[in-house]
């Protein structure tokens, strides 16, 4: 999967076996709910993240961070 590492300005293929998902969910002021959907990946030393929508998330067949 591409990711985007900003600190060198280029896009990383990372494979699929160094990738987690994490949802993050909150309430907001205004009393509704937000929910957020994360792909994070490990190269080099650094994480990768990147926020994709709810359907590429389910069927994204990683391990999910708590």
């Amino acid at each position: 999967m591409e990711f985007y590492n900003v600190k060198t300005k280029s896009k990383v293929n990372v494979p699929e076996s160094n990738i987690t998902k994490k949802k993050m969910v909150r309430k907001t002021k205004n009393g509704t709910t937000q929910t957020r959907y994360a792909l994070i990946a490990q190269v080099d030393g650094m994480k990768l993240w990147k926020f994709v929508n709810q359907e590429t998330y389910e069927k994204t067949n990683v391990k999910e961070e708590k």
